[in-house]
């Protein structure tokens, strides 16, 4: 378990063999099979708070809870820097736990259990900024369950410990892509980390350990 001595971010993407999370139109309901799906509620059963941007939150509506699998429900944690989220979203109106938002100085956020202002860069709540605070509030075990961008904004800042995907044997041929960082000129400059796999299913899970991976940076979009 993740403590103050030992915090832990982990990052997860589900996504085809072509590196799509969903299609153009951003449906994504299921790439990974029921497997992954167990596995990403156990996920939030381990960890402190789980966290999404507001993309997420306005395209697919999540409850962010453990109902597949035994263990309490984690504070749910959106990214939302505008303060653009409605409060229509289920999230802000189950009381199944607590959502946070974590929003810009000058944002009028929907209604949820605490805000938490971060000072923007670049228009952007940087990566770090956010994990800190969150350890400040006692979170120490951090789940960032996506999207695409915000899990990319995470691993381009070295804000990551690990990073799991789950890659499943289906090609879409478009779509929204996994990640969104910079060209590389030269694959010496590939992010390389220790890296396990597993079989869950008809996918298959890399797990990938990025407390010795080299930082990265990505374009703001």
């Amino acid at each position: 378990m993740a403590s103050r001595q030992r915090p832990l971010t982990l990052g997860h993407l589900g996504q085809s063999l072509d590196g799509r999370i969903a299609t153009e139109s951003g449906r994504s309901h299921y790439i990974t099979g029921p497997e992954n799906i167990v596995h990403l509620h156990r996920l939030r059963a381990l960890c402190d708070a789980v966290i999404v941007g507001a993309g997420t939150v306005a395209a697919d509506d999540p409850r962010l809870t453990t109902r597949r699998v035994a263990g309490s429900n984690p504070i749910r944690v959106v990214i939302d820097p505008s303060g653009r989220l409605t409060k229509d979203r289920k999230l802000f109106a189950d009381g199944a736990a607590p959502t946070w938002l974590v929003c810009a100085a000058n944002a009028e956020p929907a209604s949820a259990t605490r805000t938490l202002v971060i000072d923007a860069a670049d228009g952007t709540l940087p990566p770090r900024s956010i994990v800190a605070a969150l350890h400040s509030e006692g979170l120490f075990g951090l789940f960032v369950e996506g999207g695409g961008i915000t899990v990319s904004r995470f691993l381009a800042a070295g804000a990551l410990d690990r990073l799991q995907v789950a890659v499943a044997p289906l090609v879409l041929g478009s779509g929204r892509p996994a990640f969104t960082l910079p060209v590389i000129d030269d694959l010496d400059r590939a992010l390389r980390p220790a890296c396990r796999t597993f079989p869950m299913g008809k996918d298959v899970l890399f797990d990938c350990d990025l407390r010795q991976g080299q930082q990265v940076s990505v374009p703001d979009s």
